[in-house]
This record gives C-alpha cells, sequence and structure tokens, in this order.
C-alpha cells in the first residue's frame, strides 16, 4: 500500500542550548532548491506555530528552560501528529530542536492509544534526563524521558520548585497517557554520548543500543532485521533521526557534534531499510543548525536522507 506522505514543520529551538536549529527546516529546503529537486512540491505541509519569542525573555526555570512554551508546543505539535495520522497521511516531521520529539510521540500515542509504540531513537544522546538530573536544565535533553514517564529521581541532582514540577508533570501527562512507551520498546542507534544519570536508567530497563561500530560491523540489513525482531511485540514504529548521530566530521552543522558517529552513507541506508517495515507510522529529522555549518552541508546530507526515506516509503 503506498503511503500518503504529509510534511509536519516545527521550527522551534526553544529546547536547545545552542541557538539556530529554528533555521533548520529552512536550510534542508534551499539544500533540496541547490539539488535542484522539486521534492517540498509533491507533499501537503503543515508549519506549526512556534514560541522562539522566549529565546529573548528570561528562563524561569533553569532546570527545565522554556517549559512553559515546550508545553503550548506539544500541545500544537500532538494535534497535528493526531490529526495527520486519523486522516490516514503519513508524518514526516522536519524539527528545529529534538524536544519537538517528546511530543510527536505523544500525538502517535493519541492516535494508537491501545497499541503499543515502539521507537528507534538514532542519536549519539540518549535525551533522557529528566529536570531533577540535567546538566542543562535544556528540554532537548528529556524527551524520551516524557516519552517513558520517568523523572530518574534514583540519580536526582536539584531540588525543583513546584512550578518547575508542575510543567514536568503536564508534559509527561500530555494527551492524558503516561507513559507513551515503555522503556524496553526504545532501540538506540549509534549512541554515545550520555551522562552516568541515562546509563542508570538505561541499565536499569535493559534498553537496547546499538553502537556505531556494530552498525558498521554488521550492516544495515542485520541491524534493521534485529531491531525489527526486537520490537517485534510492538504494533507501530517511530523513527528519530537526530543529525549528531553522525560522525562529527560531517556534523558541524548541529549543536552538540560527537566523533565515532555514523557515516552520512551508513545512516542513509540504515533509515531506507527501517522505512520499508510496515509498522514504521513517523518519521522525524531534528537538530539541523546551518548558524554552525559551512556551505549548508549538514542540511544537504539530512535532505539526501530525507528525500530517499520517502521514496522508500511511497514505494512500500
Amino acid at each position: 500500500m503506498m503511503k500518503n506522505i504529509k510534511i509536519i514543520e516545527v521550527n522551534s529551538e526553544i529546547g536547545a542550548g545552542t541557538r539556530g536549529a529554528s533555521l533548520g527546516v529552512e536550510a534542508i529546503k534551499i539544500a533540496a532548491l541547490d539539488f535542484m529537486s522539486n521534492f517540498f512540491v509533491h507533499f501537503p505541509t503543515e508549519t506549526i506555530e512556534t514560541e522562539n519569542k522566549l529565546l529573548f525573555e528570561p528562563i524561569e526555570s533553569p532546570y527545565a528552560k522554556r517549559v512553559k512554551g515546550v508545553y503550548r508546543m506539544y500541545e500544537r505539535i500532538t494535534k497535528s501528529v493526531y490529526d495527520t495520522v486519523k486522516a490516514n497521511w503519513f508524518p514526516v516531521v522536519l524539527s528545529g530542536d529534538h524536544s519537538n520529539a517528546g511530543a510527536t510521540i505523544a500525538g502517535l500515542k493519541m492516535a494508537h492509544p491501545e497499541a503499543k509504540l515502539g521507537v528507534i531513537w538514532i542519536d549519539a544522546h540518549a535525551d533522557l534526563h529528566t529536570p531533577f538530573t540535567t546538566p542543562s536544565g535544556n528540554l532537548h535533553g528529556m524527551p524520551l524521558a516524557t516519552a517513558i514517564g520517568e523523572d530518574n529521581q534514583a540519580c536526582k541532582n536539584h531540588e525543583l520548585d513546584e512550578n518547575t514540577i508542575l510543567w514536568w508533570e503536564k508534559l509527561k501527562n500530555i494527551g492524558g497517557i503516561c507513559p507513551k512507551v515503555l522503556p524496553e520498546d526504545v532501540v538506540f542507534i549509534s549512541l554515545r554520548d550520555f551522562e552516568k544519570e541515562e546509563e542508570y536508567l538505561i541499565h536499569q530497563y535493559g534498553m537496547k543500543v546499538f553502537t556505531t561500530s556494530e552498525v558498521r560491523r554488521k550492516g544495515p540489513e542485520n541491524v534493521s532485521r534485529a531491531v525489527f525482531r526486537y520490537l517485534s511485540d510492538c504494533d507501530y514504529i517511530y523513527v528519530s533521526f537526530d543529525v549528531d548521530s553522525l560522525d562529527a566530521s560531517i556534523s558541524k552543522g548541529t549543536g552538540t557534534p560527537v566523533s565515532n558517529g555514523l557515516r552520512e552513507r551508513e545512516a542513509e541506508d540504515l533509515i531506507s531499510k527501517f522505512m520499508q517495515h510496515r509498522k514504521i507510522c513517523c518519521f522525524e529529522i531534528t537538530e539541523v543548525n546551518p548558524t554552525l555549518d559551512r556551505e549548508n552541508l549538514m542540511a544537504e546530507i539530512a535532505f539526501n536522507i530525507l528525500q530517499r526515506s520517502v521514496n522508500v516509503l511511497m514505494m512500500n
């Protein structure tokens, strides 16, 4: 069955620590134009209103920066993803920072409340921090914690004020379902930069990790088979691709580059394999930051991956 694809653009970067990710979606579109591609003409697109004006205002909650704005983004993105799925469209989400992924997951869960949702998280980082453990206070380090409904009190580093706790609870419980995903239904790809508090949760829940070297050794075909075998109980599977999963040598155009990452071709081949699977229900690309880049390289790589992924989706 050919999938009807809808693009959801989220130019929000209020969850990030480095400025500029709100320009990532436009940078991907410019890459498409530079490649003489009319990709973006083919699909209906919805652009989500942002709260980026908050970047110019003082921060209220140091351990959950701009959390009220992030919550408003969650409400909008959740509704958009929910409506898209309910109308039998396949959501392809292009977003500024990775905090938005928590809302994408919420929208998918609300559209399939009885279903078991799996997550493939292609990212250098685990994004499992909470306001109780965060080293930075940036919410792009917390979306998976919101999805699995985790506080990680066992590793608590901060005392939180009531207001921060209130908004964190609202984030976790958006859509009235918490957790949206079970921790054992999360698979990390190319994870390599995480703190001990996140490692505690990964070990506690036995979360599945495929390292860069494992991807390289086994190849995309075998890794994708292993991932789908591991997630075989899930009814639907969401793929989130943070461009910092790529090696720092090519991922300059992102806020948090990390060495020993995937090569462009490895990421492209692997994601294409994932997209062939009938359980895949949504694909997100995030954290392109053209202000940190030369020649718009990161956006060009992201566009290549986007275009090939969507082609695969449409053929299946």
